[in-house]
């Protein structure tokens, strides 16, 4: 199993469907059909049919002038699950609707998703240039403004979430819906619960209040109601039978029950009429149903929006303003979308970061926790990196500006956010397939049901036989098997966020539960990535500061990293470099010049036999050094061995304290660099590292994870470099360091803000808790339809005389909905 990241590498050209205007991945199109030597691809079965019908019909129509086939048929879905499927078309300057449930489901112009009826929402999270949205059950569904989804018939939501951004279109409809089907469905429900008192006064009066009762109850059932019947005949136009077909089928059938009995009671056989001879209807039942449904709706609405949480709290972060630091030298407050790359900014004590740059002066600590989960101040000083949003200590900085608005970190994450709570995870696939023979079965029950009613039941035999029909349908609406899973990754992803975890999509979050081997680079990932000076050793006749201020002197003019540790060595210890005169470097040896009009060579052995120094007499300490995971240079000056300097990339300090926690959660590491064997060898030991590959190239890092793959091991592949990508692709989940390279974190499934190894961990355990959520949801799924669908029947009615109503079947789905949705917000306070 790969990631989806290596699904989008292997995607191929983009093209557009000519019946509909879809843009379509040819290599994951529904299909394809040449006409006149020219090959077409197509979104779905229905649109390759159509237009090898009448090609010329279509090939006349700009793909602008088409309309939508999502209307028609699903769309094709890519391989693996996760990658965006044909997308609609967009003209320039519109934006995109997706349904959140059902990333697949996309198009220009808001609507409601045709696989679960839910409102598409717009596409991105603020900071953003344009709003787009997408259908809660299918993210993929994308349109530049509101409306309903063309799957499943639900209301579009806004993809771009903004701090103060409140119910969604959606939550507002189904509650306006929700109140007005309440205040005239009351009194239906109240005359329904008077005919069952002994003595019911208003029985004398059953005629015309039957004929009340429908003029009350027609706008519940048909405005209150509608987007139900909407969403249910776009699921049987898309042959995806959903909860809302079952609605639509057992609020429909009561609904034209009752107005047939009370226009026509004189067409209906015995069977239907109850003591007295009269046919009851079932208005309190259409009615009672249609207002508890709104009512789950609006609750699940409300829930499913505290998901969002996550988003909101990271855009709390950012400040509104930032203060100016102008040419001139004075300062002023200006609104942050004002501020451009290269501005000098002031930050002062206990204010927030506005943009991501690099300080150009002062000194203080960062609270960076809200942004990397760890809760230690960072000190920064001139040069040092900080990101917007992170809160400033004591000291004033003056920041210059690197990156603004929606480049920033805080930017990305927030998009990566989104874009992952709405990724399926592999596990859906499983549900999909339950879900696309459930309704049918859920269908043939209820006329069984009746059928079985009919000829064994109770007087009123056919009436019985009708109300536990729909009861069937009612109760064993599918909606808490379509949210099991959404709601635990939208949750877990968004708590990993919190905690400088961000997750590309759900398959990574349900793979990383399932990885057995940690494939780490050591360069900036074991260890910091930036080589420090660590000593300096004198042959006889010079002092140590003598041979790091000549080597030190010498390096001023070269840009290698070791070159500037080796100067920032000696400017700690306040050594006085001269100007070094006729620099040179030497390919594969070192750097040779004159320094204070001496000769000096600086680097390996090979150099210095070129310059006839012997270093025969200090082998045994270069060795030991090297043994230390130490870079050692040697140094000659006028052809006589000077002296040795030692520069070492030190391991993290939180880098032992991970691989034990690794180990302890059953993780076999191993190290896989381009380093020397030896420096290898001396940081795994220091460490622990089960397993050493040392001097490898790019290349090779894939190759090791493939034969890891080969032996039957899960791999996470943990880098930060661009030569780390291509092992990051490979392996069943890249974790990329923040710290590291943009093309790194692109390649990767995880990033770890930090850049901390213990987050893999926490991520772990992340991924634990959601999955065992999922399984939880489905479980309670499941377990629901099991128990209350037979009951629902009658089944239980020989032993016990017990019947489930319509009105308490609908009580019942709704509830179910409404536990895992409950169980999905546990997340948020899961442990890490």
């Amino acid at each position: 199993m790969r990631h989806s990241h290596s699904d989008h590498r292997h995607s191929e050209q983009s093209v557009f469907d000519p019946v509909c205007g879809m843009t379509v991945d040819s290599a994951h199109a529904a299909g394809d059909f040449t006409h006149e030597g020219q090959r077409y691809f197509f979104c779905s079965v229905s649109c390759q049919k159509k237009f090898a019908a009448d090609p010329k019909r279509y090939l006349h129509t700009s793909p602008d002038e088409a309309h939508s086939c999502c209307h028609e048929t699903e769309p094709a879905k890519p391989a693996g699950g996760n990658a965006p499927a044909p997308v609609a078309r967009s003209k320039a300057g519109n934006d995109q609707y997706t349904c959140p449930m059902h990333p697949e489901v996309r198009q220009v112009g808001p609507g409601t998703c045709p696989k679960c009826g839910m409102g598409l929402e717009p596409v991105g999270h603020a900071p953003a240039t344009k709003v787009e949205f997408v259908c809660p059950m299918h993210p993929e569904v994308v349109s530049d403004h509101p409306g309903s989804c063309p799957k499943c018939g639900m209301a579009l939501e806004p993809r771009t979430i903004e701090l103060d951004s409140g119910p969604s279109h959606e939550q507002t409809d189904m509650a306006r819906r929700f109140w007005v089907g309440l205040l005239l469905g009351f009194p239906v429900f109240v005359v329904a619960m008077m005919d069952m008192l002994p003595n019911n006064p208003l029985r004398h009066y059953a005629g015309p209040l039957n004929w009340a009762q429908l003029l009350l109850s027609t706008p519940v059932v048909f405005w209150c109601g509608w987007p139900f019947f909407e969403r249910a005949w776009l699921s049987v136009r898309n042959i995806s039978p959903d909860m809302f077909t079952l609605i639509a089928l057992g609020v429909g059938a009561a609904y034209f029950y009752s107005l047939a009995a009370t226009v026509a009671p004189w067409m209906f056989p015995e069977g239907f009429r109850h003591m007295g001879g009269s046919v009851m209807p079932y208005f309190d039942t259409a009615v009672v149903v249609t207002v508890l449904i709104l009512l789950g709706q609006v609750l699940e609405l409300k829930a499913r929006g505290q998901t969002s949480g996550a988003i909101k709290r990271l855009l709390g972060l950012a400040p509104k303003t930032a203060r100016r630091v102008n040419v001139d030298g004075s300062e002023i407050d200006v609104p942050l979308g004002e501020i451009q790359v290269g501005d000098s900014l002031r930050v002062r004590p206990g204010e927030k970061v506005p943009v991501d740059g690099v300080v150009v002066e002062g000194r203080s600590t960062l609270d960076e926790s809200m942004i990397s989960g760890e809760p230690l101040p960072v000190e920064k000083e001139p040069g040092s990196k900080v990101v917007a949003a992170t809160i400033n200590g004591t000291g004033s900085l003056l920041v210059k500006a690197e990156k603004v608005g929606g480049d920033t970190l805080l930017a990305q994450i927030v998009r990566m956010v989104g874009e992952a709570q709405r990724t399926r995870a592999p596990i859906e696939q499983t549900v999909d397939q339950v879900s696309r023979y459930f309704v049918p079965a859920v269908v043939i029950v209820s006329i069984l049901t009746f059928v079985a009613w009919s000829l064994w039941g109770v007087e009123p035999k056919l009436a019985h036989a009708l109300v536990n029909s729909v009861a069937v349908l009612i109760i064993a609406c599918p909606c808490a098997l379509g949210l099991a899973t959404p709601m635990a990754v939208m949750v877990g992803i968004g708590r990993g966020a919190e905690n400088g975890i961000l997750i590309k999509n759900a398959e990574a979050l349900e793979v990383l539960e399932r990885a057995d081997t940690l494939v780490v680079d050591k360069t900036g990932t074991l260890t910091e990535g930036k080589p420090r000076f660590t000593e300096a050793e004198a042959a006889e006749g010079f002092s140590a500061d003598d041979v790091l201020r000549m080597a030190a002197s010498l390096e001023r003019g070269s840009e290698h990293p070791l070159a500037a540790a080796i100067v920032k060595g000696a400017e700690e210890k306040k050594l006085k470099l001269t100007e070094a005169q006729n620099f040179q470097s030497v390919t594969g040896k070192g750097v040779i010049g004159s320094v204070e009009g001496r000769k000096v060579a600086l680097g390996n052995a090979a150099l210095m036999s070129d310059h006839g120094a012997n270093i025969s007499g200090h082998q045994s300490r270069i060795d030991e050094l090297r043994s230390e995971a130490q870079t050692v240079m040697l140094l000659a000056v006028d052809g006589r061995f000077a002296g040795l300097i030692g520069v070492a990339d030190r391991v993290k300090e939180t880098t032992a304290e991970a691989i034990r926690m690794l180990h302890a959660e059953g993780m076999r590491v191993i190290m896989l660099t381009g380093d020397s064997q030896r420096t290898a060898d001396a940081v795994g030991r220091q460490l622990g590292i089960d397993e050493i590959i040392a001097e490898v190239l790019p290349e090779q890092k894939s190759e090791t994870v493939r034969r890891l793959q080969a032996e039957g091991r899960i791999v996470a592949m943990a880098g930060d470099g661009i030569n780390d990508a291509p092992a990051l692709a490979q392996a069943e989940i890249g974790i990329a360091m923040g710290t590291g390279t943009d093309v790194a974190m692109e390649s990767a499934g995880v990033t770890l803000v930090k850049g901390d190894l213990r987050a893999i961990v926490r991520a772990r355990r992340l991924s634990r808790a959601t999955m065992a959520n999922i399984r939880q949801n489905l479980f309670l799924a499941f377990f629901y339809n099991v128990v209350s669908v037979p009951v629902a029947a009658g089944v239980l009615y020989p032993l016990l005389g017990l019947l489930i109503s319509p009105v308490w079947a609908s009580v019942a789905m709704s509830l179910s909905s409404l536990s895992v949705v409950g169980n999905s917000l546990r997340l948020r306070k899961t442990t890490l």
